[in-house]
């Protein structure tokens, strides 16, 4: 009996991260056949495990980062265009008292921000005097005046997601779970060799160029699976973050200046709590081992007490996350001060037989590193189309960037039994999407089981079957942060009801 031959790609992608989902959506618009190999779940590492910020960055100011700054500035608000439904306006306030960077120093800082991208949609820079403004209420004494200005906040794993789903409708193959185990140059083509870490199958596909888009695991694909003898490109650095009750009642984040010349944000989030990060450490051993620190959670917890009235304690902390940062190692002499920009390079033999290694980046810049990095193999595929992505909508994206208050109150008229708090959530998670997951429903018994909060089975369904969701910890810590909310009895429940009900789900 002769072997199937194996599937032939123009691409594969390793990496199930923003930049890798980013990479496959604009190949495959742009005509390419593409396939994405994640090790684990979609999102699973760095692109969950972020701050949660479309930012220029602002402190990237000081370390004469203009070109990074100002790309980022200007993808804020293409962004924001293109995904209002996870990505929305956040304003920030930056409190001084004497002691700190000058504030001549900071009003300029924060007049080239305003000036250096663009900005049309975003509100500008103001002062603000913290002890009459409510926005110092919070605060302990001590601080005078205050600066307030404009980036924005996104859903960073539901980027991600969205980013695969728009690549799988324009015909990419999609494949959590599925680990490289090795890739070699065969001819004109390569051959990789991929593992279903659920099964344990092995299968080998061929493809014509690869990506390599592996986050903190970029060196070890590149020397490991794809064995390239080269000297180490990234180093690894962990931003560890704690998740606390509501520290304040209003809707902005504060950024703190620390005592080490850092900063640390506290920003709202999901509503009833308040994230605070984050950390730049140095990483060692596995990035999937990184976890939020004892003292890392100390750090924090203090940097903010300095800032407000009530002292943070250990029993404010709901929740804490670690992630690894591949960032490029440009020989900066500490994590904080190395560069958050990204490097592209193209390894082939005579032209033939790509391989395309991403090193760094930032989740404000994803689209843009996936423009450049299918620059950089346009001589490959000279009939690759011309990018698109830029104010094309991801999936649910298709209505204003200040719609999501109106279409809430749609949903909520369509199906009276929704309130206030779940419209925004799905609007917040699915946008113009959730007309089809809620169907015709007029009474929540229509979607099925509660298992908690306001999660359903018909909700659990559409993740499971259009979001590649397997287990509860993708729906309740990826997908959503519905894990804040669900008891540990519920999160087993939802487990064990989708592990039964996985079968005849991947069958449909």
């Amino acid at each position: 009996m002769t072997e199937p031959t194996a599937r032939l790609y123009d691409l594969a992608i390793i990496g199930g991260g923003v930049n890798g989902c980013g990479i496959a959506r604009d190949a495959a618009g742009r005509g390419l056949d593409v396939a994405v190999f994640e090790q684990g779940d979609l999102a699973q590492a760095t692109s969950s495990a972020s701050t949660k910020l479309f930012h220029g960055g602002l402190r990237y100011l000081e370390y004469y980062e203009f070109r990074l700054v100002r790309e980022a500035l200007i993808e804020r608000e293409v962004l924001l265009r293109a995904m209002p439904h996870i990505s929305w306006p956040l304003r920030f306030i930056l409190p001084h008292r004497k002691g700190m960077r000058p504030a001549w120093f900071l009003r300029l800082g924060l007049f080239i921000y305003d000036h250096l991208g663009g900005r049309e949609i975003l509100p500008p820079t103001r002062t603000i005097d913290l002890r009459t403004d409510p926005l110092g209420a919070p605060l302990a004494d001590g601080f005078d005046k205050g600066f307030e200005y404009s980036d924005c906040w996104v859903e960073d794993a539901r980027l991600v997601v969205l980013n695969a789903r728009d690549a799988a409708r324009l015909g990419a193959d999609i494949h959590p779970h599925t680990r490289c185990i090795a890739a070699e140059r065969d001819g004109e083509l390569w051959s990789v060799t991929v593992e279903d870490m659920v099964s344990s199958e092995q299968r080998v596909v061929r493809a014509r160029g690869v990506v390599n888009a592996a986050g903190p695991w970029v060196d070890e694909v590149l020397t490991r699976r794809l064995r390239r003898n080269a000297p180490a490109h990234i180093r690894l650095v962990r931003g560890s973050h704690i998740v606390t009750r509501k520290l304040f009642d209003h809707d902005r984040a504060y950024i703190f200046q620390t005592n080490d010349r850092r900063i640390v944000f506290a920003i709202p989030y999901e509503t009833d709590f308040t994230l605070v990060g984050t950390t730049d450490l140095e990483h060692h051993g596995s990035p999937a081992d990184a976890t939020c620190t004892p003292e890392e959670a100390a750090y924090l917890r203090d940097a903010v007490s300095g800032y407000f009235k009530n002292p943070v304690t250990p029993d404010d902390v709901v929740w804490s996350y670690s992630g690894v940062r591949p960032l490029y190692d440009d020989g900066a002499s500490s994590a904080t001060a190395a560069t958050r920009d990204y490097v592209l390079e193209v390894d082939d033999i005579d032209g033939k037989s790509p391989v395309l290694n991403v090193f760094g980046g930032k989740i404000t810049t994803y689209r843009r590193l996936a423009e450049a990095a299918l620059g950089k193999l346009q001589p490959h595929y000279p009939t690759m189309r011309a990018p698109w992505t830029k104010g094309a909508p991801l999936p649910g994206g298709d209505f204003p960037y200040d719609a999501a208050p109106a279409l809430a109150a749609e949903f909520r008229h369509h199906h009276p039994f929704l309130d206030e708090a779940w419209s925004l959530r799905l609007v917040h998670a699915y946008g113009t999407d959730a007309r089809e997951l809620l169907g015709d429903a007029k009474a929540e018994e229509d979607l099925g089981r509660r298992f908690g909060w306001n999660l359903t089975e018909a909700e659990v369904r559409w993740l499971m079957t259009k979001e590649w969701a397997r287990v509860a910890d993708d729906v309740l810590w990826r997908r959503s942060k519905l894990g804040l909310r669900l008891s540990r009895d519920e999160a087993q429940a939802l487990d064990a009801w989708m592990r039964e009900q996985e079968p005849a789900l991947a069958a449909e």
